[in-house]
């Protein structure tokens, strides 16, 4: 059932010993070991799976070393695995201890280092990481084990052999290097084997119920969406588009229509590039430009709505309206026919051949989105359809998705996290999608969770305020999943939407350069295992499968271990292709496949990463780092944002206060503190910072640097604008 290949065995000594250490993911992963060594291997393995008589006494003819929970057969195991390892033996122990009920790599125990201690030789460790188990039927995806059908027959393994490492080695940076083999595993798989196009038509074709909706009322099934797209795909070419556009703009909330327009795009084999309508037109130029955008999708309402006049933009707009307006626009008898077809009759790889979408790869650009500009002018991330598809798989493997699940699409498609996310995987996964155009309208978000059912909500901690203020339990009443990302998710908040919807919130962490999601906690009802550790409040989770993330000295540049804060960086299939047209500052960013997050965090020894700050967001004042997180948060804390009475659906949503900073002529830098009207004096919000929250002084602003302004700027993708507070 397993066509296993393999990957720099040359890494594996012919002679001597040598501690072979991989990530555990399925019960037969030692056997493949076995079969993949020419050379014997002796398996370190738990005596409670071997209860068999038959089993065991074959176990012994291949010089199992066997293990339980008693003391005495602890010291046995190691003692025996120690000696063979000196003897010239090859023994594998599987570091983990169990197996991996997310795909994730789980925390290392000590087992593999008090071998090593025993040791009187010098041997190497070999980490290897077995790629492709996830998803057989021997592995726990899909929530159970065994017992589902094979996705695929021969199912194909890739088995990875790292560099020997000293057996002086951390057990961190161990670990870091058998993540950092599935890393390079999955870049290899992601940027070969994916195209969004083609998932979406599987997908579409196997779905005979709702697929999408949004809160006009509009609601299309797979089969319906595939048909309208297709149908769409013909009158764009005919009269929007020229063939030689590979970029095309789009000005759209996410809707039904939208997803339409975006699906009809990626069938032509063109790049939707879904612009940022709460900045400038000046702005949207510079997108335009870029990327060489000749015509904008958009509708009249949009673009009223947002307040842009077609004379701003340097590109032509084509209006929606136009299809059902103009006669000469609207669907032919032979569209409908070819779409009706296609959609219901012709088998899905035959339209993939039609459609010549087989000679889209993985490492084909899928889209453009240009960063927030919350510290800079935005820049055109390019992300490949290896990069989404890895990111989907991610989501699906981390929240458990199936058919029973709806997610709610409040986020635009500008939005890294919308267009990944709710987007395309909606698209790309067997689950509905219920859109609506605007994120803090918390009361119709309310009523589309109670009329659709929704079971999975994905928002910036700020919305989830809104939500929690004007939504009743009643309405979330099938909520099941809540994630957060882009900002740190505060207790407080966590703690009160957990109370009032019995959902806790979990954390996630990505960037739009890591198209986006980088880490994630295992929601709390989604977590199959007792005794594996899938959440930790205060952290952004671990590192998605095929992602490994490590933390650099930020003066150095030296590799920290764990619980020791730094730069941290990220490497595997989800980072982009570069920014666009400036492979300079993508250079700065990405070398040797790392992504350099400009975030400090650190790394726990269950490896959950957790993030302390963003370089861009510490002070130097009198010589030391002040983060303006750390103060943001306690100032927040203080004024108790989680009361607070705004009724207005389009505010900030609770941000009571922001920090920020200026140049000081004494000490470098000083703190500047940006807040709408408190309702504790200023005075008393200094003292709690020192008495309630420990702050030191110079990490506390003076009563001179709280400054009083109408609003928070919070730009639209529901993150703090930091250039807006330096302006």
């Amino acid at each position: 059932f397993y066509k296993i290949r393999l990957k720099s065995v040359e890494n594996l000594p012919e002679t001597g010993g040598a501690l072979l250490v991989p990530n555990h993911v399925t019960w037969i992963d030692g056997i493949l070991l076995l079969l993949a060594s020419d050379r014997p291997v002796r398996m370190v393995v738990f005596s409670g799976n071997f209860r068999n008589p038959f089993i065991k006494i074959l176990g012994k003819m291949f010089g199992v070393i066997f293990i339980s929970a008693k003391k005495s057969s602890i010291t046995k195991a190691l003692d025996t695995a120690a000696k063979a390892l000196d003897n010239g033996e090859l023994v594998c122990i599987f570091p983990e201890g169990t197996l991996s009920k997310t795909g994730q790599v789980q925390a290392f125990r000590p087992g593999m280092t008090r071998i090593l201690e025993r040791t009187k030789t010098d041997v190497p460790v070999i980490p290897i990481y077995l790629d492709g188990l996830w998803g057989s039927i021997f592995s726990f995806d899909r929530g159970k084990y065994f017992w589902k059908l094979p996705k695929r027959i021969p199912y194909p393994v890739w088995i990875h052999f790292g560099p020997p490492l000293s057996k002086d080695e951390s057990i961190h940076i161990v670990r870091q290097r058998v993540q950092d083999l599935g890393a390079n595993a999955m870049n290899q798989r992601a940027h070969n084997e994916s195209c969004l196009a083609a998932d979406f038509i599987y997908q579409a074709k196997r779905n005979k119920k709702v697929k999408i909706a949004d809160s006009s009322g509009a609601k299309l099934s797979g089969k319906g969406l595939l048909l309208k797209s297709l149908v769409v795909r013909n009158l764009l070419k005919r009269h929007a588009i020229s063939d030689d556009e590979q970029y095309v703009g789009m000005l759209v909330p996410p809707t039904v229509a939208a997803t339409v327009t975006n699906m009809a795009l990626v069938l032509d084999r063109r790049i939707p590039v879904h612009l940022n309508y709460t900045v400038s037109a000046e702005v949207l130029n510079s997108c335009i430009e870029q990327c060489g955008i000749k015509h904008i999708i958009s509708s009249r309402k949009a673009m009223e709505k947002f307040n842009f006049n077609e004379e701003d933009l340097n590109a032509d707009i084509f209006y929606l309206e136009e299809l059902k307006e103009d006669k000469d626009k609207e669907p032919t008898l032979g569209d409908k026919l070819s779409g009706i077809w296609n959609a219901f009759v012709t088998p899905a790889g035959r339209l993939i051949k039609k459609l010549k979408l087989r000679e889209i790869g993985g490492d084909d650009i899928a889209t453009v989105i240009f960063t927030s500009g919350s510290t800079g002018v935005p820049k055109g991330v390019m992300l490949t359809n290896g990069n989404v598809s890895s990111n989907i798989a991610a989501i699906q493997q981390v929240a458990r998705i199936d058919s029973e699940d709806s997610v709610l699409g409040v986020l635009p498609f500008f939005h890294s996290f919308g267009f990944t996310v709710t987007l395309w995987g909606s698209m790309c996964l067997d689950m509905s999608a219920v859109f609506h155009t605007n994120p803090l309208d918390s009361r119709m978000i309310g009523k589309l969770c109670d009329k659709h059912g929704i079971s999975i909500l994905l928002a910036t901690p700020t919305f989830l305020r809104s939500y929690l203020k004007r939504c009743t339990p009643e309405q979330m009443s099938t909520l099941d999943v809540a994630i957060t990302g882009a900002e740190k998710l505060p207790t407080d908040l966590a703690d009160a939407f957990e109370e009032k919807f019995g959902v806790r919130p979990v954390e996630g962490y990505g960037a739009t350069e890591t198209s986006p999601i980088t880490s994630c906690n295992v929601p709390g009802n989604r977590a199959t295992s007792k005794d594996q550790i899938e959440f930790k409040d205060g952290t952004v989770g671990r590192p998605i499968q095929g992602v490994v993330a490590k933390v650099l000295d930020l003066d150095t540049d030296e590799e920290l271990g764990q619980e020791q804060s730094g730069m941290l960086y990220i490497k595997g299939p989800n980072i982009m292709k570069g920014y666009m047209g400036r492979d300079d500052l993508t250079a700065e960013v990405v070398q040797d496949g790392w992504y350099k997050t400009g975030d400090v965090a650190l790394i726990d020894k269950d490896g959950f990463i957790k993030i302390t700050g963003r370089m861009s967001r510490f002070s130097k004042i009198g010589g030391e780092m002040v983060p303006h997180i750390k103060v943001e948060e306690a100032i927040n804390e203080i004024l108790g944002t989680e009361d607070s009475d705004a009724d207005d659906d389009d505010s900030a949503a609770g941000i009571s206060a922001a920090v920020t900073s200026v140049p000081d002529d004494k000490k470098g830098e000083r703190l500047i503190v940006l807040h709408t009207a408190l309702s504790i004096p200023v005075e008393e919000i200094i003292k709690a910072l020192s008495t309630d929250h420990g702050l030191p002084n110079i990490f506390i602003p003076s009563a001179e640097s709280f400054m009083q302004v109408d609003e928070i700027p919070i730009l639209g993708t529901g993150k703090l604008d930091l250039k807006g507070l330096k302006t």
